[in-house]
């Protein structure tokens, strides 16, 4: 029998905003491929049986190149196997899922792509800031870092021109390097922005300053996003101490209500390999 491999976003780490569907395709995987930023808590969903492979690539540091990746999921799923690759966020932003897809389809190997939500989304809901704004932004730009971090300030004043705002994956931790680009790239120096580390976690901490100040932001614990406009000013000002809004409160018994998820499952028809054409 072939097999088939689902690309599947896995939020950016409360278990709770899996989607239905990515929970119902984890724990009916056979063997699972997981980057680094999967939360333990969602890793535990994962079933006893299924072969499970940390294929992590954090911090410029790499356990396994991509291309071993794209063979070990092409073997895996040759075998017969429903694999799963499991992505932080959503697969499709900055996820490298174009590069697999293009791998699966040169070996004829079923595939489907089970969307997450991505980290600025995530992020932005609990510390409260509207991504869009109709009085002060009509427009968001995704954008990561080290793509960005050899290029000129003027390649970012394009992204810049109609007042987005600016979601920043990966900002590392030389914000008077980000801050610099960004006042070059035309950005006021007055600018709000927030430093959002491990969003949706109980860990999460959030820094609200402005693109002048950027420079004295605290070495936050990775992963962080970086959101610059002036929806940050949005944010629920209570929440804010120090410059920091506290941890994420987290009470939860389940994940999901047993006979919600039970009568979801009833109406679905059971995961096989032929779903999707490659």
């Amino acid at each position: 029998m072939r097999g088939k491999v689902y690309l599947v976003g896995a939020g950016p780490g409360d278990p709770e905003l899996l989607t239905l569907k990515a929970l119902r395709v984890l724990q009916s995987a056979e063997a699972v491929l997981h980057d680094d930023l999967v939360s333990p808590e969602i890793l535990k969903l994962i079933p006893s049986t299924a072969q499970v492979h940390n294929v992590g690539k954090r911090c410029g540091k790499k356990k396994i190149l991509q291309g071993e990746i794209n063979c070990l999921m092409v073997a895996l799923a040759a075998s017969g196997l429903r694999v799963v690759r499991l992505k932080g966020g959503d697969p499709l932003i900055f996820g490298r899922a174009g590069e697999e897809i293009e791998f699966l389809r040169q070996n004829d190997i079923l595939f489907e792509i089970v969307p997450g939500i991505t980290t600025a989304l995530g992020a932005a809901a609990v510390a409260h800031i509207p991504l869009t704004h109709r009085r002060s932004s009509d427009a968001l730009v995704l954008i990561t870092a080290h793509r960005a971090s050899d290029k000129s300030g003027s390649d970012w004043s394009k992204l810049v021109a109609s007042g987005a705002t600016l979601a920043i994956y990966m900002p590392g931790q030389n914000y008077a390097e980000i801050a610099k680009r960004l006042l070059a790239a035309g950005v006021a120096g007055e600018t709000a922005c927030a430093v959002i580390s491990r969003a949706t976690t109980k860990h999460q901490r959030t820094h609200r300053t402005t693109v002048l100040k950027l420079h004295r932001t605290p070495q936050l614990v990775s992963p962080t996003l970086l959101v610059v406009g002036d929806v940050v000013r949005f944010a629920d000002a209570a929440l804010a101490v120090d410059g920091f809004m506290p941890d994420a409160s987290f009470s939860k018994s389940s994940l999901l209500p047993t006979t919600l998820f039970e009568a979801y499952l009833a109406e679905k028809p059971p995961i096989v390999p032929d779903e999707a054409t490659p």
